[in-house]
């Protein structure tokens, strides 16, 4: 993995310091990151299977993508070239939350996230190297797959994907 520096910053989302993406992770220090959840016209939910030869969580499903902004770049911006770049879809910025979560192989995932969402029918055309496959699935049989099968997701998506109920519902979607 090259060396691209992150945000470091409290737990107010305020920038402390910038440092290297591996380290961060390392460390489970507390960074800044984007989780964009795309939804079509039916109210499905595009996720991801991140490529198996990602430093962490390949082969697991996921939100539609997930990035973390570089320095000096503007959190909305960020989400949109992240979506771009992995799933090949051009974006409403919707919560923010906070959480610390170790990841299988011995590093942290300590983000001060920032989501959107999306309504798209576009079809993505997914970096391979960033997702090697995709599917939209309702939120109910999403709920299902996380209780049956929980291993299949990356910890960061068990984790936001049942706090956004609410929102779906002010956004007129079915949950």
């Amino acid at each position: 993995m090259s060396a691209i520096e992150v945000i470091l910053v409290d737990h107010l989302d305020r920038p402390t310091e910038k440092m290297e993406k591996l380290e961060v992770h390392e460390k489970g220090l507390l960074h800044r990151a984007v989780t964009v959840y795309v939804f079509n016209s039916r109210g499905e939910l595009l996720l991801q299977r991140r490529a198996r030869d990602k430093y962490h969580c390949g082969g697991l499903w996921s939100n539609t993508t997930c990035g973390l902004p570089y320095p000096a770049e503007p959190t909305q911006q960020a989400a949109e070239r992240r979506l771009l770049e992995e799933m090949g879809l051009s974006l409403t910025p919707v919560f923010e939350l906070s959480y610390n979560l170790p990841l299988s192989n011995g590093l942290t995932e300590h983000e001060y996230g920032h989501v959107y969402f999306a309504v798209s029918d576009d079809l993505p055309t997914p970096n391979p190297q960033e997702a090697d496959a995709w599917r939209y699935l309702s939120v109910g049989d999403i709920q299902r797959a996380m209780l049956d099968a929980p291993q299949q997701f990356t910890p960061w998506f068990l984790y936001t994907f049942p706090r956004i109920s609410a929102y779906l519902n002010a956004l007129s979607m079915p949950a």
